[in-house]
This record gives C-alpha cells, structure tokens and sequence, in this order.
C-alpha cells in the first residue's frame, strides 16, 4: 500500500509536484486533461524530499528516474503506476555574441568567466551536467568557475541576467529567448539522456487518471509542441 496523504481524498484536488523543467508544457497538459489540478514546481530532488517528508502529493514528474525510483523503493510511490512520459537534450546556452564554447572547450573559456549548473544533488539537470563534464574529463577543473542554481530556471535566470557566460540547462528551456543562445549539445555516445518520469504517490483517482493521460498520444503531442522527444 503506498503512504497516503491529505490528497488522497476523492473530494480533493489532485496535488502534482513537478519538475521546474516542466513549467510551461504543464499549463497546456493540464488543459487538455481538463480536470482541476494543482501544481506545485521544483527541483526534482527537493520535491523528492518534501514528498518523504509527508508532503500531500498524489503524483511526481520529475526529470529523471532517480527521484522517482528512490520514492517506489521506500515506499512512497507505486511502481505500477511509474510512467516515462518524454525524453529532453543537455545543452548549454550563452548570450548572442558572448564566447562561442562547446562542451569539450569549456575549460578554454576566458578567465573569470562563470558557468551556471544546477545543483546535482537536488536538480537532475545539473547532475546530468556533471555527469557530461566527467565523462569529458572536465567536472574537476571547472569547480572554481561553477556557479550552482535550485532549479533549472535559476539556472536560466543567471543566463538571462548575464551573470555567467555559459549555462547547462535542458533544450526545452532554451527555447524562447531571444537573448541567448544554445552553443552545443551534450549528443556524444554514451552522453546523459534526461527523461521525465511520473508515478503515483497516493490512490487518489484523479491523479491517476492524469497520469495515465499524460502518457497518451494526445498528451505526448504537447510534450513535442514544446521541445521534448519521445519517451
């Protein structure tokens, strides 16, 4: 039996935690699902956390397995119900004219010069990050020009604002601005291949009819309105 909170109750609104990463697809989702939902944004790791801690969630979308998986495995989550909705790419951004590096060049960048990662052990999209920059040999000697964000979209912020040259978030989130641009992708064999995935916190009807929703061809069509590929 999965650990039940105040969301289980039928006559209540389904409570979903959901990755930062998923901000701006959620609104259109939760649309066509047409049914009142609550939503509640983080980092993946934090909202894991919060759930652990008896938050009243129904159902995770997280941006990795991990989170989710550590849920099921204590308890906190039914594996039935685990879904991989859609895949994302790891890519870094910068501003229109700022240095134009790739993955394998980062290190080259000028001295002084910041990168924004989010922070691996709550946020999926930095821990993707560090795992492409161990992969290339790199993660170590970055560490002095790493500036860590919350969430995804503290990491964007940061590009936004200027105040790092380069920043690692997903391919979603880069589109739509204008100012910045994305310098490379993180596309190598064997490179970090974010996903989303959501499962069940509580028997709460509804959340679970969104989930099996949002693994539908209707949902999926969305998902790709917005940038992410197939699961």
């Amino acid at each position: 039996m999965v650990s039940g909170c105040v969301g289980s109750q039928e006559s209540a609104t389904p409570t979903v935690a959901a990755a930062a990463s998923l901000r701006h697809v959620m609104p259109v989702l939760l649309e066509g699902f047409g049914q009142q939902v609550r939503v509640t944004y983080g980092a993946s790791g934090t909202l894991r956390q919060q759930v652990e801690g008896g938050a009243p969630v129904d159902v995770v979308l997280f941006a990795a397995a991990t989170p989710v998986d550590q849920l099921i495995a204590r308890g906190h989550a039914d594996a039935s119900t685990r879904r991989r909705l859609a895949s994302n790419d790891l890519v870094l951004i910068g501003s229109i004219g700022g240095p134009a590096v790739t993955w394998t060049s980062l290190a080259e960048l000028p001295e002084g010069e910041r990168i924004a990662v989010g922070a691996p052990g709550a946020v999926p999209a930095g821990r993707y990050a560090q795992e492409a920059l161990e992969q290339l040999g790199s993660w170590e000697g970055l560490q002095p020009r790493v500036v860590f964000g919350g969430d995804v979209a503290a990491v964007l912020a940061y590009a936004k604002r200027g105040e790092v040259a380069v920043a690692a978030v997903y391919a979603t989130d880069a589109r739509g601005h204008d100012d910045l641009v994305v310098l490379d992708r993180a596309d190598w064999e064997g490179a970090p291949s974010p996903e989303v995935i959501g499962a069940a916190v509580t028997d709460h009807a509804q959340g679970r009819a969104l989930l099996a929703w949002l693994a539908s061809d209707e949902a999926r069509a969305h998902f790709t309105a917005f940038g992410f590929g197939p699961p």
